[in-house]
């Protein structure tokens, strides 16, 4: 159903973002797996992804807080697959606590790194 057609998943290291792009290449898409962890479990990802599916598979460890990382993202998948097709906006990050131990939610800088990744991401992508 999607075979010829190029997928970015950001945050497709781990959990929904990796569903997401396995359930992609399930369907015959390329992809360009981004996120962070450690680099052996992310290469094993990979790999795992192209043998099972029969699709292509790259990483791309762009942080999608720095817009020009992700024009960078953007332009290495075009350059590596010859274009780009399908882009889910998935990636920021976690904090996991009681909730009694989160910080106050106005103004702190915890809160300005929770939702930047995908704000900074969002408005870099959607320039082109």
């Amino acid at each position: 159903m999607l075979k010829g057609k190029v997928a970015i998943v950001t945050g497709s290291t781990s959990g929904i973002g990796l569903g997401i792009a396995k359930e992609l290449a399930a369907l015959g898409a390329d992809l360009v797996l981004n996120g962070f962890g450690d680099a052996g479990d992310i290469e094993a990802i990979r790999r795992g992804i192209e043998r099972e599916h029969g699709v292509r598979a790259a990483y791309d460890g762009a942080d999608m807080s720095k817009g020009e990382s992700v024009r960078g993202l953007i332009s290495t998948t075009i350059a590596k697959f010859g274009r780009l097709d399908i882009l889910v906006n998935n990636a920021g990050i976690q904090f996991t606590a009681p909730v009694n131990e989160f910080p106050p939610p106005s103004g702190t800088q915890f809160w300005r790194s929770i939702y930047r990744p995908r704000s900074t991401a969002l408005r870099q992508r959607s320039r082109k």
